[in-house]
């Protein structure tokens, strides 16, 4: 075990945000197996280790998909060979999926650059609907379920014009496409609705008789919205316009979890972005910092397996840790990606994350993290294994952008 010494623990009511009364634990070595085996080439973690490690957190953190489901139609809904001021190819498609007399769809919103054969592609969700990321007014509005939010004028929990253009903030197309990637984003409601209701979303074409939720070790919403974006994997496989090797996953916040639980799963990612991802995402449980298990699993009950629940102010019981989760993805290009203010993450928790999972990369010869001590603010890391905190709040930025572009034209190209 890797130790990490840290004073005291905190009373389970508080939430802690000094680094002092962060609780003694120790580190689970991502290359020791359960059973003390130590793991020193990737050929054994790629046999035992690896394995063990992927099936825990599938059987007790995010819950196993109980079948594979595929995709039974897809449809191009709308196409503009000269979107975005001439410089991109638009494309909507709706994929359908059918089991059991149900059926679920979902949209993904493309843009290519005009520039570029075979691209390369950011695969992500958005929070509010894909009219929401640009001020395109030929982006299709979703008529999925939407929380409501006043600022965006949404309300009836009806996604409507009012909101078009309100996240262009968070997603940088142009310097995407200007950089020769492509753009691709699914409204994560679409897949399954934010809300403890497993009834609405793709869960329940997956039932079996006389089912309402899902069992104990099956799935919650993140590995729902994981699902989709290995569904949308699928779709970019059959289009010749997309270089389905190169395909990033990026998410941020509870989005930033999907998107590692996704390249988890689906080693056909060629890297993952997780930005701000937080608890259940890159920060480490154990140190009980900012938002805890307890605290996650009260407010998204839905978001994790029931049996996750377990360890709710019981994080020491965890043979596991989210730097585990990190290790999953090697020897692929990972970037975790922390904002200054935002301490409910727990930026060091995400730092300590990548730099604790940067042993399984070293097993391929990989540059991990290799400091204990986090970069400054705004100076990133661009190794295989990356990572900056810059300023500010709990968000998506051009800088971040700006260092995901460079990151990857470093790994990716």
């Amino acid at each position: 075990m890797l130790l990490f010494f840290i004073s005291m623990s905190i009373s389970k009511a508080q939430t802690n945000y000094t680094e002092s009364e962060v609780p003694f634990f120790e580190v689970p070595n991502p290359l020791t197996t359960f059973k003390g085996e130590t793991i020193s080439t990737n050929t054994a973690w790629e046999k035992s280790r690896r394995p063990e490690l992927h099936a825990f957190f599938r059987e007790n953190v995010y819950g196993r998909v109980p079948e594979n489901l595929k995709i039974d139609s897809y449809n191009i809904l709308e196409q503009d060979h000269n979107a975005l001021n001439g410089k991109a190819k638009r494309t909507q498609v709706e994929l359908t999926f059918t089991k059991n007399n149900k059926e679920l769809s979902f949209t993904i919103l493309l843009y290519l650059p005009k520039h570029v054969k075979n691209t390369a592609v950011f695969l992500g969700y958005n929070f509010y609907g894909n009219h929401t990321i640009t001020e395109d007014e030929s982006v299709i509005i979703s008529t999925a379920w939407t929380d409501n939010n006043k600022e965006f004028g949404i309300e009836n929990n009806t996604l409507t014009a009012a909101s078009r253009g309100k996240r262009t903030n968070r997603w940088a197309i142009d310097k995407i496409i200007d950089a020769g990637y492509g753009l691709a984003t699914i409204y994560y409601g679409e897949v399954d609705p934010d809300k403890n209701d497993f009834s609405d979303g793709i869960h329940h074409l997956l039932y079996g008789e006389n089912q309402n939720q899902p069992k104990p070790d099956e799935w919650g919403s993140i590995a729902a919205w994981a699902w989709g974006l290995s569904k949308a994997m699928d779709y970019f496989e059959t289009n010749p316009e997309i270089e389905a090797t190169k395909v990033i996953a990026f998410g941020h916040s509870r989005l930033g979890k999907a998107a590692l639980w996704a390249g988890a799963n689906d080693q056909r990612f060629a890297g993952v972005i997780s930005n701000n991802s937080g608890c259940g995402g890159a920060a480490m449980s154990k140190r009980k910092y900012g938002e805890t298990l307890a605290v996650i699993n009260q407010r998204f009950p839905h978001w994790f397996c029931t049996n996750f629940k377990q360890y709710n102010n019981n994080e020491e019981a965890l043979v596991v840790d989210q730097h585990q989760l990190l290790a999953l993805i090697a020897p692929r290009p990972l970037y975790v990606a922390s904002a200054e203010e935002d301490r409910w993450a727990d930026p060091r928790g995400e730092f300590l994350s990548a730099k604790y999972a940067s042993s399984v990369y070293e097993l391929y010869g990989k540059k991990g993290i290799g400091d204990m001590e986090m970069p400054s603010t705004n100076l990133p890391i661009h190794n295989t294994v990356a990572y900056h905190i810059r300023t500010g709040k709990h968000d998506v930025t051009d800088y971040d952008w700006e260092q995901y572009i460079k990151w990857a034209n470093i790994h990716l190209r």
